[in-house]
């Protein structure tokens, strides 16, 4: 931040790198704290249809999804409405066989199975 300063696309980069560290050590709860803080900046200072934007969205939706043991239904349902508009965007802007646009489908599918499976209830209720 020194460098670049809080709001540069080289800060928005390294955050989210950090982040992705963050979520290969299983640290959820500190990548969603960091991805709430620079998501609203990376659509402010990117634009929405920005490809670093999509990817620090993706970031955080799979940072929501992942948590298996301290994911809440309503993170589930926001990592699903995150992917569902990153993935709007992500189509129209870069095509839907480009490496993210793909990312995101994956992992929509992925979040909608985890929201599906949460949502309903066991069989021997």
């Amino acid at each position: 931040m020194k460098l670049y300063s809080e709001e540069n696309l080289h800060t928005l980069m390294a955050a989210n790198n950090y982040a992705d560290l963050l979520r290969g050590l299983e640290r959820f709860e500190e990548a969603k704290v960091l991805l709430r803080k620079i998501v609203p900046m990376a659509r402010r200072i990117l634009g929405e249809s920005n490809e670093m934007t999509l990817k620090i969205r993706l970031g955080y939706a799979m940072a929501l999804c992942l948590d298996v043991d301290g994911a809440t239904l309503d993170d589930l349902r926001e990592a699903v409405t995150t992917l569902e508009d990153a993935g709007r965007i992500a189509r129209r802007v870069l095509g839907s066989a480009h490496p993210t646009s793909s990312a995101i489908e994956v992992c929509l599918g992925h979040a909608r199975t985890a929201l599906r499976a949460r949502e309903t209830p066991p069989a021997n209720a």
